[in-house]
């Protein structure tokens, strides 16, 4: 049975990169009827962010990733675990990483280094002034088992350090790659176990992997030079290694490695500038993975019905946020309206335009329920946006009680406040004894009105313009047939009565 896992550290935020391992998984396991298991890697307490576990769990489950086993939040937001190969948290797993620590050592697969940090750095500056390879010098490698022994015993500090091989290759398959080779003597002796009895990243990641029955490892290509150290650990151990599958970096426009410098790259910062995360999804999926059909726009169970690594590319795949733009316009335009409105109110109620009050929407403490006006703006705006942050950022003109309009805005450039106040006289006139049904539908809005303003012989620039601005304070918005229609009879003619004020 195939398993795979997704094995963050909880340095902080959600990296896009890490979003696409996790999904790969995800989408391999579901293609092979396995499962998806997630572990907290969280030996580094250096680099440990509070919170920043909750922050993935929440984060992996707005993205739809579901996991089988490991850490999951419960209803009051605690952290629980879910499955048989626990605990899925490395920091609950120490006495695990010792006893196998000390079977390496004991089987003369590692060593203890007593170097100090001190004697590490000179020995970095040695080896940079000479234009040699920084690594450790191996030192303590020569020591003899019983003076390494009596030094430990002695309460001296030490760590432990694989013990690599000096001579010959270390060779595998990799199920994106190929073959892949290293030298040996090239491969630095690893630091297995710290001081603080903490191990590290390879020590504790192969022996999880070999406890939870991973199967394949899909993980980032930062960490293919790190292999030949893990293949090694899993012989010294005697256990068979899993398949690796290495992928291919997430590049910046100019090929750079995928950096905070150069944009955002924080899951949690699309989810905030509103990204959908079906959409989030669906273009993350296709950097580096190529499926067979001719299109681009994906459902999750299509993804995993055509996921599988034979077609991840070697070649990084560039981050190109236009594309993201269009991926998410698209799917804003084939949400439900139920849908929109659910993950666009969020964004309403944080830009101040709109509070919930019970069961009601409310721009104004003393005001109507916005709910039906929220449904129509969201109509109206969403063809026009790329991001559900945008809905909000224009829309203020739409909820105002008291909309804010410059006088000297209202006139047509060729017109005259005279004329305008004119022609948003007559137009209001037509507002109020239109029937209350009208304003059911913008079309019909819109030949009420233009057809007036033809039958009066007026131009459209002269009569519209002014109304436009009326009704939005804006000189471009869309038509004013539609802000008609999104704010109702009784706001269209509160309006335009107070334009025409504001021109007398």
């Amino acid at each position: 049975m195939v398993r795979v896992r997704f094995a963050p550290s909880p340095t902080g935020y959600v990296h896009i990169g890490s979003l696409r391992t996790a999904l790969y998984n995800e989408l391999f396991a579901r293609h092979h009827g396995g499962s998806f298991i997630l572990r907290i890697e969280d030996t580094d307490r250096n680099r440990y962010v509070p919170g920043s576990v909750e922050n993935l769990l929440r984060t992996l489950e707005w993205a739809g990733l579901t996991v089988d086993e490991g850490p999951y939040l419960d209803k009051d937001g605690n952290i629980r675990q879910k499955g048989e190969s626990g605990p899925y948290v490395q920091s609950e797993r120490l006495g695990l990483y010792k006893e196998y620590a000390e079977k390496l050592l004991a089987d003369g697969h590692a060593y203890r280094c007593f170097c100090s940090a001190e004697t590490l750095e000179s020995m970095k500056q040695a080896q940079a002034a000479a234009g040699r390879a920084i690594m450790y010098d191996k030192r303590c490698r020569a020591h003899e088992p019983s003076e390494s022994t009596r030094r430990a015993e002695a309460g001296e500090p030490f760590v432990l350090r694989l013990k690599m091989p000096e001579t010959g290759k270390t060779e595998f398959a990799d199920a994106v790659r190929g073959q892949v080779s290293f030298e040996n003597g090239l491969i630095d002796d690893q630091v297995l176990m710290k001081s603080d009895g903490y191990p590290t990243y390879h020590l504790a990641n192969v022996i999880d992997d070999h406890l939870m029955g991973i199967t394949h490892v899909i993980r980032a290509e930062e960490w293919l030079p790190s292999t030949p150290k893990h293949i090694l650990l899993y012989r010294a151990f005697g256990w068979e290694p899993p398949v690796f599958a290495h992928l291919p970096l997430l590049l910046n426009a100019d090929r750079s490695k995928l950096s905070k410098r150069q944009g955002d790259v924080a899951v949690e910062d699309y989810r905030r500038a509103g990204y959908l995360p079906e959409a989030l999804v669906n273009f993350v999926a296709l950097m580096g993975w190529n499926p067979s059909a001719d299109r681009e726009i994906y459902s999750k169970d299509e993804l995993v019905a055509e996921f599988n690594l034979e077609k991840i590319n070697k070649a990084g795949a560039v981050f190109n946020r236009e594309k993201l733009d269009w991926f998410n316009r698209e799917y804003i335009k084939s949400l439900s309206a139920e849908r929109l409105l659910d993950v666009a109110l969020p964004f309403f109620i944080e830009q101040g335009l709109l509070s919930r009050v019970g069961e009601n929407l409310l721009a104004h403490p003393d005001g109507p329920d916005m709910t039906e006006r929220l449904k129509r703006v969201l109509a109206l705006e969403r063809q026009r946006v790329d991001r559900l942050s945008q809905l909000a950022e224009g829309s203020g003109f739409y909820f105002a009680e008291d909309l804010p309009v410059d006088p000297a805005v209202i006139p047509w450039k060729k017109s005259t406040k005279e004329v305008a106040a004119d022609r948003l006289s007559g137009l209001l006139e037509l507002a109020e004894r239109l029937p209350a049904e009208t304003y059911a539908d913008p079309k019909a809005l819109e030949r009420e009105f233009v057809g007036y303003v033809a039958e009066k012989g007026w131009t459209n620039a002269d009569s519209l313009w002014p109304m436009r601005v009326a009704l939005t304070g804006l000189a471009a918005s869309p038509s004013p047939f539609e802000v008609a229609w999104a704010i109702g009879q009784v706001q269209t003619v509160k309006r335009l009565r107070k334009a025409i004020t504001l021109l007398s």
